[in-house]
Parts: C-alpha cells; structure tokens; sequence
C-alpha cells in the first residue's frame, strides 16, 4: 500500500456469504464469517448508495442504526445505512473497535468492515460503487485508520467526534475522500487530543490529522481554500490536491455528539463527489 505505516492487515476480496434469515423488517442482525451487522434501506429507491456508519465505545449496533440523528435522517436523503457490531474485550458484540497501534487487536477489522460491505451490497442490492464509511467518536477513530491504511476500501470516508491516537500515523496512503466533523466544544475527544488512564493511552489532534491528510492528498499549501460559515457549521476545504482526493473540516459550536444536521451536510458533500 501506498506509504502504509500503520498496519491494519490486508484487504481481501471477499465474496458475499449466502443470505439467512436477514431482514430490514424484522430487525435481525445479519451475520458473517467474523462479527454482524444490522441494515436499513430507504424506500422507493432502486440500488440505493449506503453510510457503513461504526458505533461509540460501550455502543453497539442496534443502538446506532435506531439514531434518528445518523439513520432517519440518512435514510430520507435516500441512504441506506449499515451498522456492524464492535467487539468488546470479552468477545461480546458491541463496545469497542481494535485499532490502537501497539496494542492486541480482538479481531482484524479491516477484513470484518470489508466483509460486511460485501454481504449487505449482496443482500440488500446496494450500490457497490457508493458505499461510504462513517462512525462517531471511537468508531470515527476506526474509519480514519481504515481511511488512512487503504483509502479505495470505501468510497469515501465520514469521521465525526473520532480521529488518530497517539503514537499518530507517520504518513498514510493517498489519496483519499474525507469529511471529519468535530465540535468546537467537545471535552471528551477534545480537538487537541487528551491523555486516558493515567496517561496509557493518548487521543490524537485532529489539526495534526488534518496535516496527514493533506500530506496524503497532495496539497500545495498548508492552509484551507475555501470556506463556509453561513450555515450551522464552519467548513474548511482544501482543494489544491490531487484530482482523485477531497478533504474538509466542519466544525460546530457543540460537544462530543453528532450534531443535528450533520447528516444533510455530509449529504450534500458526497453527492458533489465524482463517482470513481
């Protein structure tokens, strides 16, 4: 991979396993091989695009494909949304995502995100060409390392309140589609990082995230190139990057959440993404 330093295993190329009794209506997780997922699908909409968005720490997947915020208001911008299930230290669903570089790994969830992809684009009759990876808090810090380690596994990637822990990546493969969303005000994942349990364990700071990125993508400058405070939230992009990239800052006065609107936002950003 392209300047990899941080390994998240290898990416296979999975086939889809054989449908089971996986249902929207019925809220029942879907399995695979290594973990479960749960899926919702917007109605009237032939091969809708998806959000694979990843759940908070002590979170699970039945808890993020019920937000309304995240889910409901995907859905009725004509987005599917699917939720896996993290792995806890005990092996249960839910709680947490192994990422944390020098650390034991539960599970390879590089090969987990990209097997689910594979089976609810099976299933569901999802676009395989539009499916994007989001997640809040812990889960935003996942999709960032899997942005950072293959940015081709997903379309584009949606972190929100979560990015790199300390030591951060050196570099990372480029280029890639990115839109991180941070609360001005956010105490437990504070934009400047802070340190966990007496100092074992350190969060990353998204500005020196945003330098990685921009690294990656090839930008001609350090600074922002266009800018947008009209609305609720305050975006900065860098657009003098490679043709194949996009990255953005949003920004809002709020704390450790996903803000109302966000959903439109990132919408309206991933519609103005060309197709790949």
């Amino acid at each position: 991979m392209r300047g990899l330093t941080f390994g998240l295993g290898v990416f296979a190329s999975i086939a889809a396993l054989p449908a089971t009794a996986c249902t929207e209506k019925d809220m029942a997780a879907c399995e695979t091989s290594q973990g479960t997922y749960y899926v919702r699908v917007p109605g009237g909409v032939e091969t809708p695009p998806a959000v694979m968005f990843l759940h908070g720490y002590g979170a699970n997947a039945m808890a993020m494909i019920n937000n309304a915020r995240v889910t409901d208001a995907l859905l009725a911008q004509g987005f599917a949304v699917i939720a896996p299930n993290g792995r806890g230290r005990d092996g249960a669903e839910g709680g947490g995502w192994s990422f944390m570089p020098n650390r034991p790994s539960r599970r390879n969830e590089a090969a987990f995100l990209t097997e689910v992809r594979g089976d609810a684009v099976a299933r569901f009759a999802l676009d395989p060409d539009r499916i994007y990876l989001g997640g809040y808090s812990i889960g935003g810090s996942m999709a960032s390392y899997i942005a950072c380690a293959d940015p081709d596994a997903f379309t584009a990637y949606l972190p929100v309140a979560g990015s790199f822990w300390r030591p951060q990546p050196e570099n990372c493969a480029g280029p890639v589609r990115l839109l991180h969303t941070h609360g001005w005000t956010d105490g437990t994942v504070p934009l400047e990082g802070r340190p966990l349990r007496n100092g074992q364990i350190f969060q990353g700071d998204v500005f020196h995230a945003m330098s990685t990125w921009r690294e990656a993508n090839g930008c001609a400058g350090l600074r922002a190139t266009a800018f947008d405070t009209k609305g609720p939230f305050w975006n900065r992009a860098w657009t003098e990057c490679s043709e194949e990239s996009a990255l953005e800052l949003a920004l809002h006065p709020g704390g450790h959440l996903v803000p109302e609107g966000w959903a439109e936002m990132a919408v309206d950003w991933l519609n103005a993404l060309p197709l790949k």
